[in-house]
């Protein structure tokens, strides 16, 4: 395939040959834009070294090439969202020397969509196509805005400057925090945590292939989640996380809470403050400074205001945008 003139090739994610080149335009890319974001080559090989069924990095990875070195990549993934769309997602990676050649990596990363579309056949919700920018990477945004798509959710990424002075809360009656430890345990989690994200906004692949990537990654660290149990139900949980080389690139000590969640029956009872002021704990208690996550600005069960009341601090805002594509049953041509 070729994109501009004979300047830009396109050619399908070779793993992991092709890493160590999506990462460098990942990060370069972060650095150009002032976004607090970095990949490692142990990350991206653990990710894109397991396929499931709504993401094959060997057909959903396309590479750009400039006379052999890899210059920008289109991601593409599909979900099933909570508001009963089949959402084909389009994500563009471009170095930042290359920001021309954004418009074929789009083309490239909407020709997979429609090709995994065929591949699906006809399905009972409208399709959609989707893509995600911070709102300070307006390449990005006028790229997706030239074909039409619009915003339509907004989220935050929250940060917490220091960790000192928290206030930790008490749990609600009968629940106590447990470790998590074993396969067995950790699958138990993992569900516990899909089925409590069924209620936000959009969609999350909670596949057999996606627990098992999840194992693998390489700041996998179940002693640091926080745990919440009644019983023997996991009522909720923070899933704690330290990215080691985000964190020496960036000349800083920060822990994300990756995933804070509360399944239905335990919401609106204090439990999520709580989970989240031991989390901070945890991370101190690990040398850390400071704590990072994101929320969705439009979070139902009131997250925002957890996470205000807990210290956290708007630090910068990124938006979905999404266009209308195919009416439930019908294909691309």
């Amino acid at each position: 395939m070729s994109g501009i003139g004979t300047a830009v090739t396109l050619r399908p994610y070779r793993h992991p040959a092709d890493v160590p080149g999506l990462v460098r335009v990942f990060n370069e890319m972060g650095e150009a834009d002032d976004v607090h974001e970095r990949r490692s080559v142990e990350q991206l090989t653990a990710w894109y070294g397991h396929a499931t069924p709504h993401f094959d990095p060997a057909r959903d990875i396309i590479v750009a090439e400039v006379q052999g070195a890899i210059v920008g990549y289109a991601r593409h993934q599909w979900v099933d969202t909570s508001d009963e769309k089949r959402e084909h997602r389009a994500i563009v990676f471009v170095d930042p020397r290359q920001r021309e050649i954004v418009d074929v990596l789009l083309d490239a990363g909407e020709a997979r969509a429609a090709e995994a579309a065929r591949e699906q056949g006809p399905v009972d919700r409208p399709r959609v196509l989707t893509g995600w920018a911070d709102d300070r990477q307006t390449w990005r945004l006028d790229a997706y805005a030239r074909r039409g798509y619009e915003p339509i959710r907004w989220g935050f990424e929250m940060v917490r400057p220091t960790l000192d002075d928290i206030a930790v809360l008490p749990l609600p009656d009968g629940i106590e925090i447990r470790p998590i430890a074993g396969r067995a345990a950790l699958r138990r989690l993992w569900d516990a945590d899909v089925e409590a994200f069924r209620d936000h906004w959009g969609g999350f692949d909670g596949s057999d292939e996606a627990f098992e990537e999840w194992l693998a990654e390489p700041d996998h660290d179940p002693s640091l989640f926080v745990v919440a149990f009644d019983g023997d139900e996991i009522a909720g949980g923070v899933l704690n996380e330290v990215n080691a080389s985000e964190n020496q690139l960036l000349a800083v000590e920060r822990g994300w809470l990756d995933s804070v969640f509360t399944r239905r029956p335990w919401r609106r009872r204090g439990l999520a403050a709580g989970l989240v002021a031991r989390s901070l704990v945890a991370l101190r208690d690990r040398g850390l400074t400071s704590a990072i996550l994101g929320v969705d600005a439009d979070n139902p069960n009131g997250a925002l205001g957890v996470y205000e009341r807990a210290g956290f601090v708007v630090s910068t805002r990124d938006v979905q945008v999404r266009r209308p594509w195919l009416a439930p049953g019908a294909l691309p041509a």
